[in-house]
């Protein structure tokens, strides 16, 4: 097993996107990618176990119990690029399937440094596997995977978990056009979709009684100060997680509870808050089980097989690039 990482430095880009997102009159927002710094993971890994949120053991369900089975459907010899990898524990199935039919580069894509180190540690005792993590965002990352493929091996690539429903649906279908343009024919793409659900689940699961995932929001604040020199007062701010049944989707928000002003010296940037002002901080959409099908006819792939966990409603869907 060999491995290494491929690192840029991140925080122009990270000042940027603040200022940029932080200096709308309308609607103030932060991207949720910026969520997970390395206390930011920690604290998932652990929301991932509450039971309100059942997600990710539907996501780790679904690839257990059917990670032999897509490997069967995939053309080889393929590599493996993960978009978002975390720490790697739900791809260990498909990885570990894959590797007792051949040698295995897997490709794990991450903002988060924290996150690709502890995806190495995690997966680096499969046999036959080979670990290159990249320090990217996902597009640019895939596209040096790609770049630097043999002429004879695809790729699968893995967006696990429910990180498409990050996006605005028009937005999440420009991704996908993305990657579809850097695949070539006959690669793969597994795409994690979270289905509709009822509401009242919803809201337990993005707001437990235990205050973790309230912690989980407002360390982005904790990540601006102690990255940016931001001076946010973290008692000046709610935690609220709200659903639009119009756009299906589940919203995280950090409410003002008091008027104030805040400055942000390495974004260059002085914001004045309202009473009950907000800042949106993650939106995560809902699907309807046959929303995968028309999502992957329209940005040129062709839906092979869909795998739905029926404790949690989730779906993986595997889809070939055509």
């Amino acid at each position: 097993m060999a491995s290494r990482v491929a690192v840029v430095d991140p925080m122009a880009e990270f000042a940027a996107e603040v200022r940029e997102g932080l200096s709308r009159k309308v609607r103030k927002e932060l991207p949720s990618k910026y969520l997970y710094d390395a206390v930011g993971s920690a604290l998932f890994e652990v929301i991932s176990l509450l039971p309100q949120y059942g997600l990710t053991r539907a996501d780790e369900r679904l690839l257990r119990l059917h990670a032999s089975e897509i490997v069967t459907m995939l053309p080889l010899p393929v590599a493996v690029a993960e978009l978002g990898s975390g720490t790697g524990r739900k791809t260990r199935w498909l990885l570990q399937a894959l590797c007792r039919r051949q040698p295995t580069s897997y490709f794990p894509i991450e903002i988060s440094r924290s996150a690709l180190v502890a995806c190495q540690r995690q997966l680096s005792d499969i046999d036959s596997i080979n670990i290159v993590g990249f320090e990217r965002e996902y597009l640019d990352g895939l596209a040096e995977v790609a770049a630097t493929r043999n002429a004879d091996r695809r790729i699968l690539v893995l967006f696990l978990g429910s990180t498409i429903g990050n996006f605005d649906r028009p937005a999440g279908t420009r991704f996908l056009h993305e990657v579809r343009r850097i695949l070539r024919p006959g690669d793969a793409l597994l795409l994690g979709t979270d289905l509709e659900k009822p509401v009242s689940h919803l809201l337990d699961a993005y707001d437990d009684p235990l205050g973790i995932t309230a912690a989980f929001n407002r360390n982005l604040l904790v990540r601006l100060n102690r990255e940016l020199g931001a001076d946010f007062d973290l008692e000046g701010f709610d935690h609220v997680a709200r659903y639009d049944g119009g756009e299906r989707r589940i919203e995280m928000h950090l409410r003002a509870r008091r008027a104030q002003t805040v400055s942000i010296p390495r974004a260059h940037l002085r914001i004045n808050l309202r009473e009950g002002e907000t800042i949106w901080t993650e939106s995560s959409h809902k699907y309807a089980p046959d929303e995968p099908f028309r999502m992957a006819r329209e940005t040129g792939f062709r839906p092979l097989a869909q795998w739905i966990d029926e404790e949690w409603p989730f779906a993986e869907n595997l889809w070939l690039a055509e």
